[in-house]
């Protein structure tokens, strides 16, 4: 029989042992594919504004997924290689040679990656016109995508998994020869020795577990943090990694001994349960604790993404509040501008034309506004019954009273709001030959003009506005230079990129250097594309990762399942009975998948909750978006919960 022959055979008769790879691989095949064809579907190409940003963002997407899927895959081959382990020994003794049994097992990866690849790319043609649907939806976009099945993504999709399936064969082929002929029989037959655990350490575990939970949920406005940032960095840092990690190794190890020692032990199924676990803490310490710690990164993350996407059309609203502002480019141009727009698909709702006074600051700007090098040189100067009145026409409850000197700026963006007292005002200077001096009575956190924008690329810079007294305003005209500025607010803003690259044209014309416009549109087209592509991909990567983590669990309870067979067939022949068997392994499992689940979710729900949604209580559905995403996480562990318990018995029923 020749060894390709001997391969087929393998396959045909083993495809059982083969459907955790098989799927593990067709997964993968179908995610990176799904990817490659939105990268180059005509029909979305065609919609985004931005395609270069487009394709770089899913291009480096899809190679985070695949490094991902490269681990998880490899991570399944190795357990693969493990249960294979007696049938090459066997090969050995027939005479085989390691150089034949790794020619073998690559036919073996080139059949399954066949296999994987027809299955997983005819899969992600359809996956890819749901997902595509999807990321449009994301995008604000209401056309359709078409079903695709682009060459490129294709060609990339089978050179990658070629390219796998190299890298698998020579992982079999290091994992063959490193292990002597005898080893490969006795395969699975050593068990590992349990710890001694410390009742010291294992209260010690409690301890720092504790000291991080306090710390975290004092809140990043507490004076604890305020006052001794660095200190509360490093105990959270200590107690989240060293409480974890002495949490597997002691905590779980003390729990079990005290279990083992009540009276009731030998009670129920109790013994059959908590004697396994008692060997396996050495082996579950380092991946325990890297699961916790990774999954609460992976949700941290995941959280991050979809609440930036969730203020992002609020935040776009309230950094450019206008539809379309310009610096007033005389009366011709700005008749023209005007019939421009009305004869648009966005006619005018409302108008608006104000006067403002430039000058230049003398004092330092980080005074007036939080993080300068965001704000254009020029200040300018606003009075308050403009400012009001603009005020009042959007709705918006940001009315000022300002007497004499006092001035408040418009820092928007600001992390904390100041109101200063009367005596503790700071002062601010403006002027160049004729200066005066302001008293700063607030920093404020709102927009009356919106970033400076050139359509296509996005945001420049912010116009530093300081609100100032009628009176002072009357002075300031006097000697410095008056700007007046045109805001528009259109319909239908949100897709005005067409109108607005006009109105710049139109406006622009003879303009000074660094004249000032803005428009929504140029914002909210690549700002809410990009955020909708980050979820996207983050979203993507997270249940990847999520599904990589819970395999790590998955699969070594199914090594251990594999080499505990021989004990539970002895146990069935000593009377007990199968209800008593899947209870055990049930109780066993839960004590294995629930603590990094349960330490995961408090860890990276303190975060969330005390330093994201503490500052973002303007959107009270956010809390219920995190709980959502925190269920997902949940429902993921209880599906390879309720898989693993389901395996680990008919493994263990099989002899």
């Amino acid at each position: 029989m020749k060894l390709f022959d001997l391969t087929l055979r393998n396959v045909r008769r083993n495809f059982r042992l083969y459907t955790i790879y098989l799927v593990s691989m067709i997964i993968g095949v179908i995610i990176h594919f799904t990817f490659s064809a939105l990268m180059f579907n005509p029909d979305i190409l065609d919609m985004v504004k931005n395609r270069g940003n487009f394709q770089n963002g899913i291009r480096i997407a899809s190679v985070v997924v695949f490094v991902f899927i490269i681990v998880f895959i490899l991570y399944a081959n190795s357990f693969f290689m493990r249960q294979r382990q007696r049938e090459f020994g066997l090969y050995l003794l027939l005479g085989l040679s390691e150089r034949q049994i790794t020619w073998m097992v690559f036919y073996e990866t080139l059949i399954l990656s066949g296999i994987s690849l027809s299955a997983g790319i005819l899969l992600g043609g359809f996956l890819s016109k749901l997902f595509g649907m999807l990321l449009m939806k994301l995008m604000q976009y209401e056309e359709t995508v078409s079903f695709s099945f682009p060459l490129q993504a294709i060609g990339t999709t089978v050179a990658l998994f070629l390219l796998l399936s190299v890298i698998i064969a020579v992982q079999s082929h290091i994992a063959i020869r490193r292990v002597q002929l005898v080893e490969l029989f006795h395969a699975g037959e050593t068990a590992e020795k349990p710890i001694r655990s410390s009742p010291v350490l294992a209260l010690l575990a409690v301890l720092l577990l504790g000291e991080a939970v306090f710390v975290l949920s004092r809140g990043m406005n507490s004076a604890l943090w305020r006052e001794h940032a660095t200190v509360c960095m490093i105990l959270t840092a200590v107690g989240v990694l060293g409480g974890t990690y002495l949490f597997f190794r002691q905590f779980s190890g003390w729990i079990l001994g005290v279990i083992s020692r009540r009276r009731r032990y030998y009670e129920g199924n109790t013994m059959l349960w908590t004697s396994s676990l008692r060997f396996q803490v050495r082996g579950n310490t380092s991946n325990l604790t890297f699961i916790t710690l990774a999954g609460a990164a992976i949700i941290l993350l995941t959280c991050f993404v979809v609440v930036n996407y969730r203020v992002q059309f609020d935040a776009v609203r309230m950094n450019v509040p206008n539809g379309i502002a310009f610096e007033y480019p005389g009366e011709r141009a700005s008749a023209a501008i005007r019939s421009t727009i009305e004869a648009s698909e966005h006619p005018v709702k409302d108008y608006r034309r104000l006067e403002l006074i430039r000058t230049q600051a003398v004092t330092d700007r980080s005074v007036a506004f939080e993080n300068p090098q965001y704000y254009e040189e020029p200040v300018l100067l606003m009075a308050a019954r403009d400012y009001n009145s603009l005020v009042a026409w959007r709705g918006d409850d940001e009315r000022v009273q300002l007497r004499g000197e006092e001035a408040v700026s418009l820092s928007q963006g600001t992390d904390l709001a100041r109101t200063y007292p009367p005596e503790a005002q700071p002062e601010f200077v403006v002027g160049a030959a004729s200066r005066t001096t302001l008293r700063l009575a607030e920093m404020k956190d709102y927009a009356l003009l919106g970033w400076a924008t050139i359509p296509g690329h996005s945001m420049e810079k912010k116009p530093a506005v300081i609100v100032i007294s009628d009176g002072a305003f009357e002075q300031a005209r006097q000697a410095g230079e008056a700007v007046m500025l045109e805001l528009y607010q259109i319909r239908d803003p949100e897709h005005a990129e067409d109108l607005s690259a006009e109105v710049y044209r139109l406006a622009g014309e003879g303009a000074r250097p660094g004249w000032y416009y803005s428009s929504y549109a140029d914002v909210y087209s690549i700002q809410i594309e990009s955020s909708s592509l980050l979820l996207f991909a983050a979203a993507f990567l997270a249940l990847i990762a999520v599904f990589a983590l819970a395999s790590v669990v998955y699969f070594r309870q199914l090594k251990v399942a594999a080499e505990e067979a021989r004990q539970y067939a002895v146990l069935r022949k000593l009377g007990v009975d199968n209800r008593r068997i899947r209870s055990a392994i049930r109780k066993q499992l839960v004590f294995i998948f629930a603590p990094p689940l349960i330490l995961a979710v408090v860890f990276s729900w303190l975060v969330i909750r005390y330093y994201m949604l503490e500052s973002l209580q303007d959107f009270p559905d956010l809390p219920g978006i995190v709980l959502v995403i925190l269920g997902i996480y949940g429902l993921v562990y209880l599906f390879f919960y309720l898989s693993s318990a389901s395996l680990y018995y008919r493994i263990v029923n099989q002899r």
